[in-house]
C-alpha cells in the first residue's frame, strides 16, 4: 500500500468542520445521562478535597490574567538565572510592586505563603499575625534588598520544585518512585524551547540520549511499551532549522537524530513520542514520522508516538493520515491526544500573516468537540492505534470512558496536577494513567509554566471553573454539542465575536493576504512561479502617457545579485528630454486627476492593492531576481505595498472630506485639502516595490501626479508596479516612470514643474535634495526624506536570551541587514554578555546564506559589487578596534556577504551606518544606563531603538529616552506595519511624518478656505425667520 505525504487544509472553515463533527457526535439521552452522573462524582471529590500546594491551587490564586500572576511568571523564570544583584534587586521590586498581593477573601494565597516563609526564614522577621502582602510591602523597607533577595530566591525554588519533577532524569526517576507505587506510569519531558543553535541542537540531543539510558536501564523487563515508561521529544530542539521551507536541507539530519534516539527507545522497549508543536510545523513532523514509520530498523517495536493537539482544525485529518500509516507499515503506533498549548501563538501568527482564517478553532466548546470527535476515532482505531487522552477534565474523561470501556488506552495528567481526579476513579478503576513529568533546570521553567497556564487557567477551562465555588456543578458538565448547536442551526459561525480573523484585524480596511511557508500547497505555487520566472524581454524604457517611451540610447543590464552570470534583463536610463516628457504629462493630467473625488481616487488604488495580492507569486518573484530578497521578505513586501494602498486610501477619504467650520450666523466657512501638483518619487532598491508604491499611492490618492524613478539596480519591479497601476485605472497622465540613477534623479528633483519630493536613501543624497529645492526660484518646496541610522538595541540581564537572540538574528541579519531599520550597534550587559554573544553567534552560524530562489535561504546577497566592497572596507577598519566574534562564509557567484559580528572596545567608534549584516556589540556595566543612553544619542540618527528588560520600570524610562523614532521592546526591530507602526526617525534619520501613519497624507496636500457672506442684500433671512418655539 502506497504511503502518500499529509494533506489537509491549512485554515478550514469552523463553520465546515463544526457542523460535521456535530454530525458525528450526536448525543442520545441515555449517553449523556451516564457520562454526566459519573462525571459528577469525579468533580464532587475534587471540590470536597483538601487544598494542596499544587500547580492548579497557583493556578487558581495567580492565573496570567492578573498582574501578580505575570509578575510570578517572570520572577519564577528570571530570578534564578539574573547574576548580577543590582539587576536582581530592580526585578524584584519591579514585580512585588505591581500587584495586589492580599487575597481578596482574607485567605493567604498559595504563592504567598511560599514566598513569605522564604522570605521570613532568612530574614527571622515574620510576626504572628501579619499578611503576606503586608510582609511583601514592607520588606525591602525593613530589612534592605539583600535579604528580601535571598528570601524570594528560596520562594521560587520552592515554587520550581512543585512545577518540575527533578533537575536531572536521575532525580525525577527517584522522586517518581512515590507515584508509581500508586500505579500511575510516567512520560518524561526533558525542558527545553527550540534550539537556536546547533550546539544546542547537540545538547538537547545529548540530554535526550542520556534519559532515555537513564529510563531503561531502571525500567521494569517483560513490559509492552504502554506500560513502560516513556520519552517526550520535541523535534525544535533537535535542529534550529526545523521548519518545513527548509525540508530539502533538514530532512536528512532530523529523521537521522530522531531515529537514533527512536532505535535507543526500541532497545528498552520505551514509548517514544514525538511532541506538537506549532501549526506552521504540523507537516514537516507528519513527513518525519511517516520515515519514520517505515524504518526498517524500528519494526517489531509499538512505542513509536505522536501528540495530536485537538485545538487544530486538522487534528481529524491527522489521525486518519496515522491509522493509515499503521495500516500500510502493519505497524501499531501510539498517539496522545492534547488540548493544544500554543493557541494564543496560533491567533497571533495567523493575523500576522494574513491567512485566510486560523489553523486552531477560537472558541473553547469547539475545541472540546473536536477533542470528543477524535477520541471517538482514536477509540475505533484500536488496536492499530493506543490512545492516550491527557485531559483534566470530568467530562471529556466520563465521555471517553463511556464510548472506550475501560481497557485499550490511558490517560494522561500533568506532574503537580488531576490527582485528585484521576486518585478518585481511574486508578482504582484499573485505568492506567501517564503521568506528564518535566525535567530539567529551573531557566527552562518560563515557557513551560506559561504554556501550562495558557491550556489550563482560563476563564473557559475546566480547571478554572471547578476551582470557582460560584459555578454550579451542573455548569461544568454541559456536552459542548449542546453549546454549538444553536449557533449553527441558526447559521451563526461558531467563532470567537471578539477575536478578528487575519482578514478583518484592522477595523477600516483589509488586512493584506499572505502566504504560509508552513504549508506545502503555498510554497508550490512559489516554487513553480520560481522556476517560470523570465525576465522582460525587450531593454526596459521610460513609461510616459501609459506608454513605453522608446528610444535609441545604450542598454544596461539588469543584475541578478545572486546569480551575476544569469541577468535578468535590460533597461535604458531616461534622458533629460524623457524627464521634460514625463513631467509635461503630469503636469497636464493634474487639474483633472486632483478634481476627482477622492473615493473615486481611493477605490482604484484598492484595485490595485487586489491586484498585486492577484499577482503575488509573480512579484515575489522578480524581487527574489532582482533585488536578492529572500521568499520570506518577497512574501512582506508585497504585503506592505498592499497596506499601503488600502491604508492610504482609508486616509484620505477621511482626511479630504470637505469641512464646514464654524462661524457667525451669515457666512459659510468651508475648509479642504487638495493636491500639490506634480510630485517626484526617488525609491531605493532595498525595498524597491514597498517603498516604491507606498510614495507613488500616497501622492496619488491626494490627487496629485507623480514621476516616480526607481534605483537602477531594480527598476524590472517597479515597471511592473506601474504597469499594474495603468490596469487599476490609474490615468496614464497622472504616473509616469523614469529610470537611471543620479543624473535622473537631479533632472527630476530640479525641475522646474516639481511641486514635492518624497526620497528614501542615504543622508548625503537627502542633503543634496534638500540643497537643490531651496535653491530653486519659486513655491518653497516641500520634501519628505526618509534615511537611515546607526539602530542600536539595548539588552539587560533580565532579559529572557532565547528571546534576544531572535530578535538580533532578524534585526541585524534578515534581508542581510539592508534595511534602514537594522540593528547595527547592539549593547549587552556585561553580567549576561558571554553567555548572550555565544548563543548569538551560534544562532548566526546556523544561518543559511545563499540565492534567494532556494526556499531554504535566511540570507540573500547584497545588492551589488560596490555594496560589498563599502562593507569590506568597513570590516577592515572596525575590526582593528575590536574583537572579531564571527565571520561568516560567503558563498561564489554573487554578491554575498555573510553575517559578520564585533565586539567593539568603546560605541563611539561606530561612526557612520554600515549597510549590511554586521552587527557591532558592545559591553555596558550596569551602572553605566546612563553612557549608553548619551551614546545613542550622540550619534544623530534616531531611527529605531530595541529594548530588552523584563523590568517594566526599565523598560519604560528607556523608552521615554531612546532617540528614536521607532521603539521596539522586547522584540526585534525590523517590519513596521503600515498603519500599526508608523515608520520614520528623527534627526539625521529623517523629515517626518512617518510612512503609514496618520500623518503622512497632510504633507502631499495644500490647504484651501471658502468664505461667503450668505446674507441676502445686507440681511440674514435664515435669522430673522426664526421663531420662539
Amino acid at each position: 500500500m502506497a504511503i502518500p505525504h499529509f494533506e489537509a487544509e491549512y485554515a478550514p472553515s469552523d463553520m465546515t468542520l463544526v457542523r460535521a463533527m456535530l454530525a458525528r457526535n450526536a448525543v442520545d439521552p441515555a449517553f449523556k445521562k451516564r457520562v454526566q452522573d459519573r462525571a459528577l462524582t469525579y468533580v464532587e471529590a475534587i471540590r470536597d478535597a483538601p487544598k494542596g500546594a499544587g500547580l492548579e491551587d497557583f493556578m487558581q490564586e495567580y492565573s496570567l490574567t492578573t498582574k501578580e500572576g505575570l509578575a510570578l511568571m517572570v520572577l519564577a523564570e528570571a530570578l534564578l538565572r539574573i547574576p548580577d544583584e543590582e539587576t536582581q534587586d530592580k526585578l524584584i521590586a519591579d514585580k512585588l510592586g505591581e500587584g495586589d498581593w492580599d487575597s481578596p477573601d482574607g485567605d493567604e494565597g498559595w504563592l504567598l505563603m511560599a514566598a513569605s516563609w522564604g522570605i521570613g526564614l532568612s530574614a527571622r522577621i515574620v510576626r504572628p499575625g501579619e499578611t503576606p502582602g503586608g510582609v511583601i510591602r514592607n520588606l525591602v523597607r525593613r530589612v534592605g534588598s539583600p535579604a528580601v533577595r535571598i528570601g524570594t530566591r528560596q520562594a521560587m525554588n520552592f515554587l520550581g520544585r512543585n512545577f518540575v519533577l527533578g533537575e536531572t532524569i536521575e532525580a525525577a526517576m527517584e522522586r517518581a518512585k512515590r507515584q508509581e507505587k500508586k500505579g500511575y506510569r510516567y512520560s518524561y519531558d526533558m525542558l527545553g524551547e527550540g534550539a537556536r543553535t546547533m550546539e544546542d541542537a547537540k545538547h538537547y540531543y545529548d540530554s535526550y540520549a542520556h534519559a532515555i539510558d537513564a529510563i531503561g536501564s531502571r525500567a521494569k523487563s517483560n513490559q509492552p511499551p504502554e506500560d513502560r515508561p516513556g520519552i517526550s521529544v520535541k523535534l525544535s530542539a533537535l535542529d534550529p532549522r526545523y521548519f518545513l521551507k527548509n525540508r530539502d536541507e533538514v530532512m536528512d539530519n532530523l529523521v537521522a537524530r530522531t531515529l537514533e534516539l527512536a532505535k535507543k527507545a526500541k532497545a528498552e522497549d520505551l514509548n517514544f513520542t514525538m511532541d506538537a508543536e506549532e501549526a506552521d510545523r504540523l507537516e514537516i513532523s507528519l513527513e518525519i514520522f511517516r520515515k519514520l514509520a517505515m524504518a526498517e530498523e524500528l519494526k517489531g517495536w509499538d512505542g513509536l508516538g505522536l501528540a495530536v493537539q485537538a485545538y487544530q482544525k486538522r487534528a481529524p485529518e491527522v489521525i486518519h493520515y496515522i491509522d493509515d500509516l499503521a495500516k500500510a507499515t502493519n505497524r501499531r503506533f501510539m498517539l496522545r491526544l492534547v488540548k493544544g498549548a500554543y493557541w494564543d501563538t496560533e491567533i497571533k501568527r495567523a493575523q500576522e500573516r494574513g491567512l485566510d482564517d486560523f489553523p486552531v478553532f477560537t472558541r473553547k466548546p469547539a475545541t472540546d468537540l473536536c477533542y470528543l470527535d477524535c477520541a471517538r476515532t482514536l477509540l475505533d482505531c484500536r488496536p492499530r492505534i493506543f490512545p492516550q487522552f491527557a485531559t483534566h477534565n470530568a467530562l471529556t474523561m466520563s465521555a471517553i470512558i463511556e464510548m472506550g470501556g475501560k481497557e485499550g488506552f490511558e490517560f494522561q495528567r500533568l506532574h503537580g496536577m488531576g490527582e485528585v481526579l484521576y486518585d478518585a476513579e481511574v486508578v482504582d478503576s484499573g485505568i492506567p494513567v501517564r503521568i506528564y513529568a518535566p525535567v530539567g533546570g529551573y531557566k527552562d521553567l518560563l515557557a513551560y509554566l506559561v504554556r501550562r497556564m495558557l491550556e489550563n487557567a482560563a476563564n473557559s477551562s475546566f480547571v478554572a471553573q471547578i476551582a470557582d465555588d460560584r459555578i454550579p456543578n451542573e455548569d461544568l458538565l454541559e456536552f459542548p454539542q449542546e453549546e454549538l448547536r444553536p449557533d449553527i442551526e441558526n447559521g451563526e459561525p461558531p467563532v470567537h465575536p471578539l477575536i478578528r480573523t487575519p482578514e478583518r484585524i484592522y477595523p477600516l480596511r483589509r488586512n493584506s493576504k499572505g502566504l504560509e511557508l508552513g504549508h506545502q500547497p503555498h510554497i508550490d505555487v512559489l516554487r513553480g512561479e520560481m522556476d517560470r520566472f523570465r525576465g522582460p524581454r525587450e531593454p526596459l524604457n521610460a513609461i510616459i502617457n501609459g506608454v513605453d517611451h522608446r528610444f535609441v540610447g545604450e542598454t544596461q543590464p539588469i543584475l541578478n545579485p545572486s546569480r551575476l552570470d544569469q541577468p535578468v534583463g535590460e533597461w535604458r536610463a531616461s534622458g533629460k528630454a524623457e524627464v521634460d516628457a514625463a513631467m509635461a504629462a503630469a503636469k497636464a493630467a493634474f487639474p483633472d486627476w486632483n478634481a476627482r473625488p477622492v473615493a473615486e481616487r481611493a477605490d482604484i488604488l484598492r484595485h490595485f492593492a487586489d491586484l498585486m495580492e492577484e499577482q503575488m507569486p509573480h512579484l515575489i518573484a522578480v524581487i527574489a531576481h532582482e533585488a536578492g530578497r529572500t521568499i520570506d521578505d518577497g512574501i512582506a513586501e508585497v504585503r506592505e505595498a498592499v497596506d499601503f494602498c488600502r491604508y492610504y486610501a482609508n486616509r484620505a477619504e477621511e482626511l479630504m472630506v470637505t469641512q464646514e467650520l464654524p462661524g457667525p450666523v451669515g457666512e459659510s466657512n468651508m475648509y479642504h485639502l487638495e493636491g500639490r501638483g506634480v510630485w517626484g518619487a526617488i525609491s531605493p532598491w532595498n525595498f524597491p516595490l514597498a517603498i516604491f508604491v507606498g510614495q507613488v499611492v500616497a501622492a496619488l490618492v491626494t490627487g496629485n501626479t507623480v514621476v516616480a524613478k526607481p534605483a537602477p539596480q531594480t527598476p524590472y519591479i517597479a515597471w511592473r508596479a506601474v504597469e499594474l497601476m495603468l490596469e487599476a485605472g490609474v490615468p496614464s497622465g497622472a504616473i509616469s516612470l523614469v529610470l537611471g540613477a543620479g543624473e535622473t534623479g537631479a533632472a527630476l528633483v530640479g525641475h522646474k514643474d516639481i511641486s514635492g519630493v518624497v526620497f528614501t536613501g542615504s543622508v548625503p543624497t537627502a542633503k543634496a535634495i534638500n540643497r537643490t529645492l531651496a535653491e530653486k526660484d519659486g513655491p518653497i518646496v516641500p520634501l519628505i526624506a526618509e534615511t537611515g541610522g546607526i539602530n542600536a538595541m539595548v539588552v539587560d540581564s533580565s532579559a529572557l536570551p532565547e528571546q534576544v537572540t531572535d530578535a538580533v538574528i532578524a534585526s541585524a541579519f534578515r534581508s542581510a541587514g539592508q534595511r534602514c531599520s537594522a540593528l547595527r550597534l547592539l549593547y549587552v550587559q556585561d553580567d549576561v554578555a558571554d553567555d548572550m554573544i555565544k548563543m548569538i553567534k551560534g544562532a548566526a552560524e546556523a544561518l543559511a546564506i545563499g540565492a534567494p530562489m532556494d526556499f531554504g535561504m535566511d540570507v540573500g546577497p547584497l545588492i551589488d559589487k560596490d555594496a560589498c566592497e563599502r562593507l569590506e572596507t568597513h570590516w577592515k577598519e572596525i575590526t582593528q578596534h575590536g574583537k572579531v566574534v564571527y565571520e561568516g562564509k560567503s558563498p561564489v557567484g554573487g554578491t554575498f556577504f555573510a553575517p559578520r559580528i564585533v565586539e567593539l572596545d568603546a560605541p563611539d567608534r561606530l561612526q557612520a551606518e554600515a549597510f549590511g549584516p554586521i552587527l557591532h556589540i558592545c559591553r555596558w556595566k550596569s551602572k553605566d544606563l546612563d553612557k549608553v543612553m548619551a551614546a545613542a544619542r550622540g550619534t544623530g540618527f534616531g531611527l529605531t531603538f530595541g529594548i530588552h528588560s523584563r523590568i517594566e520600570g526599565q523598560k519604560q524610562a528607556l523608552a521615554e529616552m531612546a532617540p528614536a523614532g521607532n521603539v521596539y521592546i522586547n522584540r526585534n526591530q525590523v517590519g513596521a506595519i503600515v498603519g500599526v507602526q508608523p515608520f520614520g526617525g528623527h534627526g539625521l534619520s529623517g523629515t517626518g511624518p512617518k510612512a503609514g501613519g496618520p500623518l503622512y497624507l497632510t504633507r502631499f496636500v495644500e490647504e484651501k478656505h471658502v468664505c461667503e457672506d450668505t446674507t441676502a442684500a445686507g440681511g440674514n433671512a435664515s435669522l430673522i425667520a426664526l421663531s420662539d418655539e
